[in-house]
């Protein structure tokens, strides 16, 4: 049975993931420091500051993927629909003839790639405060599409 200093620490651990909307890389820093700190004083603390960690690196693996995916895909295709002769004389660019038409195919691939990464943002917020509370609670959460990098 853990104590209430356990679960109020390894809560913490899942709640400091969400510091990524206000200091950048603070999903990774807090939970670190938090975990660091505490994982050799309690199972449970460790248990759940990998838990977090590894659902962050996973989620950043994922976000790489997508946007490796998606960036280069719409950067083709504008760009293959500017004249070359407009990039080096530095000529006004003007977009004529603009066609979706021989794109649709790679664009509808850069489209899902975005909609998967904007699906990702909310599901991991959404599952953070989730394992908060279930951790809040006493229980062990396994975060779902999560790469074990942290054993």
């Amino acid at each position: 049975m853990e104590t209430t200093t356990e679960k109020n620490t390894a809560t913490f651990t899942h709640l400091s993931a969400l510091t990524q909307y206000f200091i950048p890389f603070g999903n990774y820093i807090f939970p670190i420091l938090i975990w660091s700190s505490k994982k050799d004083k309690s199972e449970f603390v460790d248990y759940s500051g990998k838990q977090v960690l590894n659902f962050q690196l996973s989620l950043l693996l994922y976000s790489l993927v997508l946007i490796m995916i998606a960036v280069p895909i719409f950067l083709i295709t504008f760009l293959k629909n500017i004249p070359f002769e407009a990039l080096i004389n530095d000529h006004d660019i003007v977009l004529r003839n603009f066609s979706f038409e021989g794109n649709i195919g790679m664009l509808t691939v850069g489209l899902v790639a975005v909609l998967i990464f904007g699906l990702l943002k909310v599901a991991e917020f959404f599952l953070i405060i989730y394992a908060s509370i279930k951790t809040s609670n006493g229980e062990k959460y396994n975060y779902p599409i999560t790469i074990p990098f942290i054993k």
